[in-house]
């Protein structure tokens, strides 16, 4: 029995030193990495960060000052996943939401999901809140625009499989909400090279 559980021992050695091994290293945030040449965060994070600064700049945004005392309110819609990979597209409306709070000229509304939680609160308070604490009902602030927009790529990868290139164009347009016209658009496009090498025996 005792040669037995030496030799079950012997062998877990055997085969956990012959597996892979793993170094995990904490990083910035922000730090730029590219493993598998895909959509990453640092993608989405200066998609958000250009496309806002790209915004905030335009006239529609001024025309809307010169006739309003208070800066426009703004919802962010749904960003659409075209490509053939899965993209979290809430990252990047949320990294769009923390740029527009941010520049401090553009006010943000909660998005249509977060709306129905808020209103559920608000419709309890009305029956279990005190008086004193309790918010009103129909005090919301409507939206002046909406952002929508997309993501699309286009995949050349070569006949060998070994290199490929990646090519992703997101698009985003800010709507007036009565009216539906489009007061800005825009584009931003990103290229990734892949070349994929062999690991040496």
């Amino acid at each position: 029995m005792k040669y037995l559980a030496l030799s079950l021992f012997m062998c877990t050695l055997i085969v956990t030193g012959c597996g892979p091994s793993q170094q995990v290293s904490r990083v910035a945030a922000d730090t730029q990495t590219d493993l598998s040449g895909r959509w990453n965060d640092t993608d989405a994070r200066l998609v958000a960060e250009e496309m806002i600064s790209d915004a905030v700049s335009m006239p529609w945004l001024s025309n809307f000052n010169q006739n309003h005392s208070d800066p426009p309110v703004t919802i962010v819609g749904n960003v659409r996943n075209e490509t053939m990979e899965h993209i979290d597209t809430d990252v990047i409306t949320k990294e769009m939401e923390r740029a527009f709070v941010n520049s401090g000229r553009v006010q943000v509304v909660a998005s249509q999901e977060e709306r129905q939680q808020i209103r559920q609160e608000r419709q309890e308070q009305q029956s279990f809140a005190s008086y004193e604490s309790t918010k009103a009902l129909a005090q919301e602030l409507g939206a002046d625009f909406m952002l929508i927009g997309n993501i699309s790529s286009i995949v050349d990868e070569s006949l060998s499989g070994k290199d490929a290139a990646i090519f992703y164009s997101v698009n985003l347009e800010l709507i007036d909400v009565e009216t539906n016209r489009k007061v800005w658009i825009g584009n931003k496009k990103i290229k990734k090279l892949i070349e994929r090498r062999k690991l040496r025996g």
